[in-house]
């Protein structure tokens, strides 16, 4: 699949291989092209004003955000 200018669609997913927990933050590191402890580190403060909703957040990406394709490559 592709764009209307012929360029490949880029797609999240979650990360079967950098993972801690469910893959959000290694899943995203590779769609934007950063360190996946960057990612890591802002989820980290997300959680400190009290947790909620920073943990809300997490759980609603990692019931949203598919899985990566068994195969699939960065």
């Amino acid at each position: 699949m592709s764009s209307q200018d012929g360029s490949p669609i880029r797609r999240l997913y979650r990360s079967r291989r950098d993972k801690w927990i469910a893959g959000i933050a290694g899943g995203m590191a590779t769609y934007v092209s950063i360190d996946p402890t960057v990612v890591r580190v802002l989820w980290l403060i997300t959680l400190l004003p009290g947790g909620v909703p920073g943990l809300a957040l997490y759980v609603i990406c990692w019931l949203v955000i598919p899985r990566e394709p068994d195969g699939a490559e960065h």
